[in-house]
């Protein structure tokens, strides 16, 4: 018996990878974050599976969960939002099963950030622009952050901030972010990216919670900003200039 933990990813039922879809095809047990995980993707778990949604469940009783599928031999699919790498819960649910000596693997899904930056349109690195993507949040109930990971320290790096979970607070997001980027930096707002019904909200960092304010966003939004989010007077990547030798391109260098 195995728990295959999947990323479902963002929203839209067919980005689920193809291994996160054929696992969910032959466990008969799905475990699903009911809150956030579209209901289309159970329609790949087979037929008379166990079905159960985690949302409202303690740890605890997951755990319950998992060990009642172990001693019955089946193997459980624990579908998680976005990718399990990020802001998941995995970490805990690992260290129990590790206590427990029951098996399991990962399978890696779209993440949230990927699926806003197409929503967009852009990329998130643009040559000499932005080089790094932040990816963040802010303290919330569920746990802190750390000090030193403040939104001030990541701002100073000019990089392209991708901030989660903070949608409730974008009005302090703003104002913290504004003395670093400057008021006329774009930025945007993707709301459940991928879903059918996602919304985009673009403008400059000083005016972006203003642009909010006419339909407010609750929850599963994405705060993007940064240079390379409207930066159109770039040079091209040397990647794939005449001359520029590489590996699988060695006769440019003559």
């Amino acid at each position: 018996m195995t728990v295959h933990f999947i990323g479902a990813g963002p929203g839209a039922a067919d980005l689920i990878t193809v291994r996160g879809r054929d696992l969910l095809g032959r466990c008969p047990v799905c475990l699903y974050a009911g809150s956030i995980v579209p209901p289309e993707l159970l329609g790949y778990c087979p037929q008379g599976a166990r079905i159960v949604d985690t949302a409202p469940l303690t740890l605890d009783e997951i755990e319950a969960e998992i060990l009642r599928a172990h001693r019955a031999g089946e193997d459980v699919v624990r579908l998680h939002s976005g990718d399990l790498s990020i802001w998941s819960a995995l970490a805990e649910q690992l260290r129990r099963l590790d206590q427990l000596g029951i098996p399991y693997t990962l399978t890696p899904g779209v993440p949230a950030f990927a699926a806003a930056a197409a929503a967009l349109r852009r990329e998130l690195t643009v040559p000499e622009v932005a080089q790094s993507v932040v990816l963040t949040r802010v303290s919330g109930r569920a746990s802190k952050m750390p000090q030193s990971e403040s939104l001030e320290a990541f701002a100073a790096t000019g990089a392209t901030l991708a901030i989660h979970l903070a949608i409730h607070v974008l009005e302090q997001v703003v104002a913290r972010l504004v003395p670093f980027y400057g008021g006329d930096c774009p930025a945007a707002v993707v709301v459940r990216a991928s879903w059918p019904d996602e919304r985009i909200v673009r403008a400059s960092l000083g005016e972006l919670a203003a642009a909010m304010a006419a339909e407010p966003a609750e929850r599963t939004a994405l705060i993007l900003v940064g240079p390379a989010l409207g930066s159109a007077d770039f040079r091209d990547s040397a990647l794939y200039t005449k001359g520029y030798a590489r590996r699988f391109r060695p006769e440019a260098a003559t």
